[in-house]
C-alpha cells in the first residue's frame, strides 16, 4: 500500500508540474476529457446518434456534463497553476465592471444587430428566416429559454475556463488575434460531439443536414466571435464582459433570433453570418478595440505582462 500511495503521489506531482508547464495544453485535455467523456456516458444509452424526439428531451440532462467541463478545467487548473492568488485575479476580473458603456453595447448588442442585419433580407425570400421571437407565439418562452441557457449555460459556465483560465495562458505567447483565431477554433471543435449525437433523424439514422449546418455555425461564426471577447478582454480586462458576450451569442443565435431555416439554407445564413461577423472583427479592432501601445492585457493570470503583441 505504501508504494502504491507514492507512485500515485507521483503521479499527481507529475501532472500537476506538466500542467504548470503547459497550462494550455492541459486545459484543452481536461475540458474535452470532461466534456465529452460525461457526454458519451449519458448519451450512449439513447444512442448514437439520437432519434430526434429523444435529443430534445434529453439534451438537458446529457448536456450538463458537458457544459460544465470549461468551468470545472479552469477553475481546477487556476488552483493548480496560480494557487490562492490565481482565484483571486480570476474573481476580480468577474466582477470588474466599471467600463466605458461602449463596452457593454457591443457585448450585448453585436450579436443581434447581426444576425438582424443577415436575416431580415433573406425572409423577404422565405418565411423559415423569420427570427424566433416572431414567428413563434410563445414570446415569453423564448426569452426566458434565451435568457436563461445564454447566461446559465453559455456565460457563467463557459467563460470562466475559455476567458478566466486559457486565454490569459495563450496570450503568454500568442497575440490577441493569434489566440481568438486559434482558441475558436478549438471552442468550435468542442461542439462537435454533442452536435453529432443531436444529428439523427426520426429513426436514429445520421443525417448530414443536421450535422454540417451547426459545423458551418460553429468553424465561422464562432472563432470570429471568439477572436472578438479576446479582442474585448485585452481593451478591457474584464470576464464580466466575457460572460455577457457568450450570453447574447447563445439567447440570440439559438433561441431568441433562431430562423426556423434547416438544411443548405440555414448552411447559407450561418456562411454569410460567418463573413459578417469576420467584417466586424476587424472593423472593430482597428477602431474601438486598438491594442493598447504596450502590447500588455489587463490583469492576465499569469505575473507580469505578455511575450506576445499584436
Amino acid at each position: 500500500m505504501g508504494r502504491l500511495a507514492g507512485i500515485e503521489s507521483e503521479v499527481v506531482m507529475g501532472v500537476g508540474a506538466w500542467s504548470r508547464r503547459h497550462p494550455d495544453w492541459a486545459y484543452f485535455v481536461l475540458t474535452f476529457a470532461i466534456s465529452w467523456g460525461g457526454l458519451l456516458v449519458l448519451a450512449m444509452p439513447y444512442g448514437m446518434p439520437a432519434k430526434q424526439d429523444v435529443f430534445t428531451k434529453a439534451w438537458p440532462v446529457v448536456f450538463l456534463p458537458y457544459l460544465m467541463g470549461p468551468l470545472v478545467s479552469g477553475l481546477v487548473l487556476t488552483g493548480i497553476v496560480h494557487g490562492a492568488a490565481g482565484y483571486k485575479r480570476l474573481g476580480a476580473r468577474l466582477v470588474r465592471w466599471r467600463l466605458a458603456p461602449r463596452y457593454y453595447a457591443i457585448a450585448v448588442l453585436t450579436v443581434p444587430a447581426l444576425i438582424l442585419l443577415t436575416l431580415l433580407p433573406l425572409s423577404l425570400l422565405s418565411d423559415s428566416f423569420g427570427p424566433a421571437i416572431i414567428s413563434k407565439s410563445d414570446t415569453f418562452a423564448v426569452l426566458a429559454m434565451g435568457l436563461g441557457v445564454g447566461i446559465l449555460g453559455g456565460g457563467l459556465l463557459e467563460e470562466p475556463g475559455w476567458t478566466g483560465f486559457v486565454t490569459p495562458e495563450m496570450r503568454q505567447r500568442l497575440s490577441p488575434l493569434s489566440t481568438g483565431v486559434t482558441l475558436g477554433m478549438i471552442w468550435g471543435a468542442w461542439h462537435l460531439l454533442p452536435t453529432y449525437w443531436g444529428s439523427g433523424n426520426a429513426g436514429g439514422a445520421f443525417d448530414p443536414w443536421l450535422f454540417v449546418p451547426p459545423c458551418v455555425f460553429y468553424l465561422g461564426v464562432l472563432p470570429a466571435y471568439r477572436t472578438l471577447i479576446v479582442l474585448m478582454h485585452e481593451v478591457t480586462g474584464s470576464l464580466l464582459i466575457a460572460v455577457l458576450q457568450h450570453a447574447s451569442l447563445t439567447a440570440c443565435s439559438l433561441f431568441i433570433l433562431a430562423p426556423a431555416a434547416t438544411g443548405a439554407p440555414l448552411a447559407g445564413y450561418y456562411v454569410i453570418l460567418s463573413a459578417l461577423m469576420w467584417t466586424t472583427v476587424f472593423l472593430m479592432r482597428r477602431t474601438w478595440l486598438a491594442p493598447s501601445t504596450d502590447g500588455a492585457s489587463h490583469d492576465l493570470n499569469a505575473s507580469g505582462p505578455t511575450k506576445a503583441s499584436t
